[in-house]
């Protein structure tokens, strides 16, 4: 019977993924990964050409992730037709999820980021990727948001506001991993929420 390429690669991927958010990329090793997925070497190299192979496979991965859970929350403001509402619905299936956004990542993006080594061309633009999906995705719901209700002082720009929100997330698995707690991404999404309805 053939073997399940496929659900090897998932699994040293997912293994990789847990050692390198705990270790960071330098310090996790071939032979670590290998060692706590029970598989070889002929394995590994079968499907990644090398261990920068493996880190771009983490990231785009992560990335894709990453986009699907900005598409969930899409989906469920979408039953919203008022543009305000939508967007308070948005950002409220994002405080309902925080324990769950921090139980299933510590975030990669930081994990890989930080290290020179890894900060080629193939992993920035998948990073990129990931920031840019998250900032038109948002910014079309702020400026649907913004054009209902009218206001005669300045507002921030949509996009800048969208990109508040992929910093927030990211600057709070940080203060998650800090106090050993998911309580630091609620709070702080929470208090981005009442900003944005404060604009509103």
């Amino acid at each position: 019977m053939p073997r399940d390429g496929g659900a090897t690669r998932d699994l040293l991927l997912d293994v990789a993924e847990r050692l390198v958010e705990r270790n960071g990329f330098a310090a996790t090793s071939v032979e670590m990964i290998l060692s706590e997925a029970g598989s070889s070497k002929g394995a590994f190299f079968h499907h990644f050409s090398s261990k920068r192979a493996l880190a771009h496979a983490l990231v785009e991965r992560y990335v894709a992730a990453d986009l699907g859970t900005l598409a969930a929350g899409l989906e469920a403001a979408s039953g919203e037709s008022d543009p305000v509402a939508k967007l308070l619905a948005f950002l409220d299936y994002f405080v309902g999820r925080a324990s769950a956004l921090t139980s299933e990542s510590a975030c990669l993006y930081i994990a890989v980021l930080v290290e020179q080594d890894l900060l080629d061309d193939v992993t920035s633009a998948h990073v990129e990727r990931a920031i840019i999906g998250w900032r038109e995705a948002v910014a079309a719901l702020m400026r649907e948001a913004f054009a209902a209700m009218p206001w005669d002082r300045p507002r921030p720009e949509p996009e800048d506001l969208a990109d508040q929100l992929f910093v927030v997330i990211e600057g709070a698995f940080l203060m998650c991993r800090a106090a050993g707690s998911p309580e630091p991404m609620r709070a702080q999404l929470l208090v981005y929420r009442q900003l944005v309805a404060a604009l509103l």
